[in-house]
């Protein structure tokens, strides 16, 4: 983004109806003074002070939390043809580095130049001449808002960063320039500070005109303070080993050694708190049904689940908090992730590559309909889930195909598997039509066209496709000319705060609760069709306590973070917040054989899923944390992360 640069020149050109000799004397120069004289050119300032949110959050291609975990398997074409900057699957192949790293928001012309624009803007706005105090109020609270929105990116991102409370002057001397990383303490009060103070001034939601949907709100600003806390409370950065010993170039620690268990209650109190404040304003989550999941309709569910992280122009009564794709990534995540069909084919569209799909591990992460983990659920036979199996009962009409041979890992699964992922056999829904029927073998509608792996043309390896992030109601054709609205990207949703919740008061009190654990779990899975926690494990579960221990309720609510928020960025950090990633991140990835013309072939004889992709890397307790850039290091004298 080389205008950054100019900044001042865009302003001016960016003024309707005006030229640079319109709005500048002869001879003169634009300074910054003038620019927060009127309220236009005021307003262009404050939207680029939002430039560097896309990139980082809104974009599957530069933020790497969306493809650098093992959630998605994706092979040589797409990291060969294509001149992008797939920051999550090279650092999930192992390639990060410190002399350009990937996902470099550390530098000088991104999220700190930023934060040095929102500064300006809250040192200047008072001096705007056309503006009412109520917008000069409202729109500073909202420039709070996101500094605190960019200080906590870097925050999860490199841990301890440089707090800028006021712009260096230019003139300063270098060593006053070369500001030392806060400790992480520091930094977190910080975050919360803004937000803070950002709240009394900001509107809730549905208060908010439209135009200014993409701002943070009252719900937005309270979700994140409590994230930010969330994060602190955590094993990574509360009481983390590695990191006892780690200085800034004052040599003062940036940690504290011992883990505060107290960081777990205020995390939940603010938790508690935001959940409350959305409550209030009218959110909730999406459901069109009530009733118990066993008379819940499954379609109708399916379709509450599909809508819950689609936020089509801004219209979503889950969504906290959401902001406009990257201009590069308008269309990718639909065009990588939908089916690949021949030019012949009716719904034939050239945009859509489908060569993002969904892995094994995910695949097998869906709970069965009885809400258990597929090996946990005794009325579920894991042993033969690579053999072929029927579906008979009707309330799976248009789902999984009836009175037919479908694997039987695909049958009696959870309302979420099958809208987040299309399997063989299984039924898409793809437009207003009939939903279709996934024929997954090579040569069938969906299976690849080649009869061989190859890295010339787009494949799916795993066998899966994704249906999540991709509006139901538009066919792959209709999706050509779709992109004239604005699909919003949904970064924070309302079954985000109910988990947050549940972990954070399950890591704080001696053991769970119904007020406190329970009850805000059983409303994400409500929503999702299974049954209450309590009821799934003692009723269907081989380990029946689990579900009363504090232990036991961790792997159960972070399962329900991997399967709730599946291909929505959050188990790249929630692996490495839990202090698992490399438990996790170092395995191949596996599929089924796509070049299968028929079932045995397809499904590797039975005998269970092939290794579709070996090349992955995760080293700890380096790539915990992101490295600063090597070059960075050296000008501003910053310590670098440990490791790198």
């Amino acid at each position: 983004m080389n205008y950054f640069n100019t900044l001042l020149m865009s302003l001016i050109l960016l003024l309707s109806g005006c030229t640079y000799l319109d709005v500048v004397p002869k001879g003169d120069i634009e300074s910054v003074e003038s620019i927060f004289e009127k309220r236009e050119s005021t307003e262009n300032w404050f939207k680029v002070c939002h430039e560097w949110l896309s990139p980082f959050t809104a974009s599957h291609i530069s933020n790497p939390a969306y493809m650098g975990a093992d959630e998605v398997v994706a092979g040589n074409f797409i990291r060969q043809h294509f001149n992008f900057a797939w920051s999550g699957l090279y650092i999930a192949d192992g390639m990060q580095m410190a002399q350009n790293p990937y996902c470099n928001m550390w530098r000088k012309d991104a999220v700190y130049n930023s934060i040095r624009y929102c500064n300006t803007f809250l040192e200047m706005v008072g001096n705007v001449c056309n503006m009412t105090d109520a917008e000069k109020k409202l729109w500073s609270a909202e420039i709070k808002a996101l500094k605190a929105h960019y200080y906590f990116e870097l925050l999860r991102h490199y841990g301890p960063f440089v707090i800028v409370t006021e712009n260096v002057t230019p003139n300063a001397h270098i060593d006053d320039m070369k500001l030392p990383r806060s400790p992480f303490d520091i930094c977190v009060k910080e975050i919360v500070s803004l937000l803070d103070e950002a709240m009394k001034d900001l509107p809730p939601m549905s208060q908010k005109e439209a135009s200014r949907r993409a701002y943070h709100s009252l719900e937005s600003a309270a979700t994140l303070k409590a994230m930010t806390l969330f994060y602190a409370a955590s094993p990574l950065f509360n009481g983390n080993p590695a990191y006892t010993n780690f200085t800034n170039s004052k040599k003062e620690k940036l940690f504290i050694a011992n883990r505060d268990p107290e960081k777990w209650k205020r995390a939940a109190i603010a938790a508690d708190s935001a959940l409350q404040i959305c409550l209030n304003n009218g959110k909730s989550l999406i459901s069109s049904t009530s009733g118990d999941y066993v008379n819940k309709d499954i379609m109708n569910v399916i379709s509450d689940v599909s809508q819950s992280s689609l936020g089509l122009n801004f219209e979503n009564k889950e969504a906290i908090f959401m902001f406009h794709y990257e201009k590069l990534d308008d269309e990718s995540w639909t065009r990588w992730t939908r089916p690949y069909y021949k030019s012949t084919d009716s719904d034939y569209s050239s945009s859509m590559l489908g060569c993002i799909s969904p892995s094994m591990k995910m695949v097998e992460m869906y709970y069965t309909e009885h809400g258990l983990p597929i090996e946990q659920d005794k009325e579920w036979d894991y042993m033969s889930r690579y053999q072929l199996g029927r579906e008979t009962n009707k309330k799976y009409k248009n789902i999984v195909e009836l009175d037919k041979d479908v694997l039987r890992l695909h049958l009696r699964r959870e309302p979420r598997f099958y809208a987040h992922v299309a399997a063989d056999r299984c039924y898409f829904q793809m437009g207003t039509g009939m939903p279709v029927l996934v024929e997954a073998y090579q040569g069938e509608k969906f299976g690849t066209l080649q009869t061989s792996l190859v890295s010339s043309s787009p494949q799916n390896l795993t066998g899966y496709w994704m249906k999540k992030g991709s509006d139901p109601t538009v066919s792959n054709k209709g999706y050509d000319n779709a992109f004239g609205q604005e699909y919003a990207c949904v970064l924070m949703r309302l079954a985000e705060l109910y988990l947050m919740k549940a972990e954070a008061w399950n890591e704080y009190l001696e053991a769970p609760d119904q007020e406190h654990v329970y009850g805000p779990l059983n409303e994400v899975r409500r929503r999702a069709g299974i049954p209450d926690v309590e009821e799934a494990w003692l009723n269907y579960g081989k380990n029946p306590d689990k579900v009363k221990t504090k232990e036991g309720m961790r792997e159960i609510i972070h399962r329900e973070w991997d399967v709730e928020f599946a291909f929505e960025g959050r188990r790249f950090w929630n692996l490495r917040r839990w202090l698992t990633a490399e438990e996790e991140l170092n395995a191949s990835q596996y599929g089924w054989n796509i070049i299968g013309k028929d079932a045995r072939q397809f499904y590797n004889n039975f005998e269970g899923p092939v290794v579709v992709w070996t090349k992955r890397e995760f080293i700890a307790p380096r790539d915990y944390l992101f490295p600063i850039r090597s070059e960075e290091i050296l000008i501003s004298g910053c310590v670098q992360n440990p490791g790198w």
